[in-house]
């Protein structure tokens, strides 16, 4: 059994998490996560502050849909879905 929230939490603060947690699409859930490493690090070395607000937005849309992804995921992998 997965537990959709916890997928939703782990795509949400390191994108890509939640699938592996899953199981489903390793290949994708091991690309995201290595490149939310890669914009932490980014992030942390940004000098235009404008830059800083345009890429925080973007990332945090990016981890809400995949934190619903990861939860939807989860439920139809309990549904037998998939």
């Amino acid at each position: 059994m997965k537990y959709g929230w916890l997928s939703a939490v782990l795509n949400f603060f390191l994108m890509g998490a939640g699938y592996v947690y899953n199981g489903r699409r390793m290949a994708l859930g091991i690309a995201l996560t290595i490149g939310a490493i890669g914009l932490t690090y980014v992030e942390q070395n940004l000098q235009d502050p404008l830059l800083y607000k345009v890429m925080f937005g973007s990332v945090f849309l990016n981890n809400a849909f995949l934190a619903y992804d990861g939860y939807n995921e989860a439920q139809q992998i309990n549904a037998g879905a998939r």
